[in-house]
C-alpha cells in the first residue's frame, strides 16, 4: 500500500501530511518538503506517492479527510481531527500512550504535561510526558499544542527549526487563540 502526500498551505507555511492504508502516519507545520520525506525515511515510512498520482483506496481517502480537517482547523474553523485515523505503530508503547493522551484534550481546552502523565497512570512523569509529546509525528493530528506547564504558562513546543524556541512557542500560542484559548 502506498503512503499518500499531499501538502496544504497555511498562515503559518505548508502543511505536509502523509497517510496509509491505517491513518495519517506523519504530519508536520512548516517543514520543508524534503525535511519531511527525509523524516519519513527515517521511520522507513516509504517513499510516498503524490496525492494528485495515488490510486483510489483508503491511503488516498485517509489523506484527503486530514486534509480537509486540518485546513479547516487551521482557518478556524471546528473540525473532528479526532475522526482522522492514524498510525503510529513505529512509535514506542510509551509514546503511544502519551500521545493517545493528549488526543483527547478537546478543542479549546488545555492540560499540563503532569495531567496528562496522571490521566495515564503514571503521577510524576511530566517530564517524560513532555519528552513524547515533542516526538510526535502526526502534529496537529495529536494536538500537542494543547499540552501546557503546570502554571497555566506557555512551556514548550516545537523546535529551533522553526524559527527558534520564541518563533515556535508564538505558533503555540496562535494555534490555541484559533481554538479560543489565551495563554500569555
Amino acid at each position: 500500500m502506498p503512503i499518500v502526500l499531499v501538502t496544504i498551505p497555511s498562515a503559518w507555511g505548508p502543511v505536509h501530511i502523509a497517510a496509509g492504508a491505517d491513518g495519517v502516519v506523519a504530519a508536520e507545520l512548516l517543514g520543508t518538503p524534503e525535511g519531511f520525506r527525509a523524516g519519513m525515511a527515517r521511520r522507513r515510512l516509504g517513499d510516498p506517492v503524490p496525492f494528485r498520482e495515488a490510486p483510489d483506496g483508503p491511503a488516498r481517502a485517509i489523506a484527503a479527510a486530514a486534509r480537509d480537517a486540518l485546513a479547516a482547523t487551521l482557518d478556524g474553523q471546528p473540525a473532528d481531527l479526532g475522526a482522522i485515523p492514524v498510525d503510529i505503530a513505529d512509535r514506542s508503547a510509551w509514546d503511544r500512550l502519551v500521545l493517545g493522551a493528549v488526543r483527547t484534550i478537546p478543542r479549546g481546552e488545555t492540560a499540563s504535561y503532569g495531567e496528562v502523565a496522571r490521566w495515564i497512570g503514571r503521577p510524576g512523569a511530566a517530564r517524560a510526558v513532555g519528552g513524547a509529546v515533542g516526538r510526535n509525528p502526526v502534529g496537529l493530528l495529536v494536538p500537542c499544542h494543547r499540552v501546557i506547564a503546570a502554571d497555566g504558562s506557555i512551556g514548550g513546543y516545537g523546535a529551533a527549526a522553526w524559527g527558534g524556541v520564541e518563533a515556535a512557542l508564538d505558533l503555540k500560542r496562535a494555534l490555541l487563540r484559533l481554538e479560543g484559548v489565551e495563554i500569555p
